[in-house]
Order: C-alpha cells, then structure tokens, then sequence
C-alpha cells in the first residue's frame, strides 16, 4: 500500500513523510517541484529507506500527476503542497493562485479519476486529506476561537488562495464523492522550517548578533503548534476521520509575536551567554498590509471525536527548535541561500 505526500519536501510535509517512513508501514512517495522551501536536505534522515521513494513534480502538471496515481496506486493522498509566505503573496500573488489553486484543482481531479476506477475495499479504503490553515478565517478578535463552522473572510493573497483551495476539496467530496477531509492548523514551528519564517529568523539573526525585525508593536497574537504533533493529527485523521468533515488543529499556545522573539532570546542566552541581552536586537518595522491580529482554534472536536492531543508543550518545542537550529546551521547554509542575507520572514507560518 502506498501513501502520497505532496510537498513533502517542505517543513510540514517532510516531518509528515519522516514520520511515515520511520513507521515501516507503508511505501510513502513525495511529490514536490522543490521550489525554494522545498529541499531533499529536509528528507536525508530517510534517504536510505527502502520504503521512501521521491518524485520531483508539479502538482499543477496534469498528466505527470495522472501517471503518478497509475504508477504508485496509493491507498491515501496527504496533500501539503502549497505557497504559504504571506508577504511573497503580497508581493506576487500569482504564484499562489497557480499552486493553491489550480495545483489543488488537478490533485483533486487526478484523485477523482482514479478512486472512481478502484473497486471493492480499495474504493472504500481510499483518502484525500487536504491540509490548510487558521489564516482562511481572517482575523479574529480579543475573545473566542476559530472553529470548523466559521466563516471565512481572508485578508492576504495567500489565505485567500488558501481558503479557494479548501472550497474546491470540499467540492469535490460533496459533488463527486471524492472521500475527501480537511484540517485546519494553527501557526507550526519546529525543525527543519525555511529561514525566512518567524522563529528561524529570529533565531538565526540573535545567533549572529543582527537585528531581529518585528511587525508593528509585536502584539499580534497566534496559536502555536509543534509541527510533529501536527504530523500525528494529520495521520489521526486520515486514519478515524469522518469523510466529509473538517478538523482544526492547534498548539493550545497563544502568544503575541513579541513574546515568542523573547523566549527565543532567552533560550538563546542560556546556551550561549553574551555581554548583553540579545532582547537589545528587536527592532520594530513597519507593519505588512493587513496583517491579522489574532489568530486561535478550537481543536476541541478532533480531541474529542480522535482522542488527539498536543504532546509538545510550548517551552519544551522551543527548547527542541532551538537546540536544532544550533546544531544544524549547515542545513540553513546550504537551504537559505539569498533569505540568509535578507530575512523578512516576521511572521511564521506553515508550509
């Protein structure tokens, strides 16, 4: 039996796929087009597994994405592949619209095409699970939670082409059948993310005494989530979820951005001490264009109706994320590239 993972070279879609194939379960195949966030250093752990097999392809190429199903035959699409970095969108929105878009169009097809030639248990046992964010909902306010019946209302290019991405899979399950599921999850963090996300940016700049940029006053509020917890709701649903239905998930851990640089500041001045508070490097810039100010989900359906939990806490996953990005810094050396020299990711984000 074989699993897909789309984008399974990026950070939350190769902490899916390392999980997978440390199971020794199944034979899991990932497609990527490994575009800058993509990298086959995120995958070296299991790059001699005889139950791992990469495919670099476009999710938006139709007929290479057909002949993928027909070659591999697999009993559960995963599908993560997606453009995520929301100032990217700002600043090029069209290959978002590309990827979230059409390239979920042509999954979804290319999925529907070939569950409809399966028969008997096969049939039955097949799943899509298309994985999406909180940021669909737009911003929430200074009370409550977001919950699988919000309404959206997103603000960026990205959660925009994000939220079209989650109405097309839920199309395809209600229309054709298609046994579709989608979750929903809150801010990721943890090793392997691309420098110009949040916390990698702030970890890298302290490390090397820069400045770390900050959003506006730093007080915008998101739920963090410990990208291999995130990895086993994923598999939770794929394997207990109704078809049909959605699940959010979150860290249970909200925090304003500022907060989060702080801890990392500290964190970082315990392991290795200097003259000064690396806290002396914030440096508050100006605000992006609508930039939310408060993200968080109620993941109280998937622990109830899964038995899923968090198992990372806050402190413990930044301790974690820390530590690796310390003991990795020739994984970001040979990733990074240009974003080493000019990090601007100051919010993280999944992907």
């Amino acid at each position: 039996m074989t699993i897909f993972v789309t984008g399974g070279a990026g950070f939350i879609g190769s902490a899916l796929v390392r999980d997978l194939v440390s199971q020794e379960k199944e034979l899991v195949v990932t497609i990527d087009k490994l575009t800058y966030a993509g990298s086959l250093e995120n995958l070296t752990e299991i790059s001699g597994s005889n139950n791992h097999v990469f495919e670099k392809t476009d999710i938006c190429d139709s007929p290479a994405i057909a002949a993928l199903f027909q070659k591999y035959q697999p009993r559960t699409v995963y599908h993560l592949a997606a453009e995520s970095h929301v100032d990217r969108s700002i600043d090029g929105p069209a290959d978002f619209i590309q990827t979230n878009l059409v390239g979920t169009f042509v999954m979804l097809q290319s999925a529907l095409e070939y569950w409809r030639e399966l028969t008997g248990p096969e049939k039955e046992a097949f799943r899509f699970l298309h994985v999406s964010t909180d940021e669909v909902y737009g911003e929430l306010g200074p009370e409550g939670l977001f919950s699988e019946t919000s309404p959206y209302e997103p603000s960026s290019p990205y959660s925009s082409s994000k939220a079209g991405s989650d109405h097309l899979a839920r199309a395809w399950q209600r229309t054709y059948g298609l046994p579709v599921l989608v979750t929903n999850c809150s801010n990721n963090y943890g090793p392997y993310q691309f420098p110009e996300k949040l916390l990698p940016v702030v970890i890298l700049n302290a490390l090397e005494g820069r400045e770390i940029p900050v959003y506006g006053n730093g007080e915008n509020i998101r739920d963090w989530l410990y990208v291999h917890d995130h990895s086993s709701a994923l598999q939770l649903v794929v394997e207990k979820g109704s078809v049909g239905e959605t699940y959010m998930v979150g860290g249970r851990a909200e925090q304003t951005n500022i907060m989060m640089v702080r801890k990392i500041c500290q964190i970082l001045d315990q392991k290795i001490p200097t003259d000064t508070p690396r806290e002396n490097l914030i440096k508050f810039v100006t605000d992006r264009p609508g930039h939310d100010a408060r993200y968080a989900v109620d993941c109280s359906k998937i622990e109830r109706e899964l038995g899923w939990s968090q198992s990372v806490s806050l402190d413990e996953g930044l301790e974690k994320t820390v530590s690796w990005y310390l003991d990795n810094l020739d994984w970001v050396r040979s990733v990074g590239g240009g974003v080493e020299k000019d990090r601007r990711g100051l919010e993280g984000k999944s992907a």
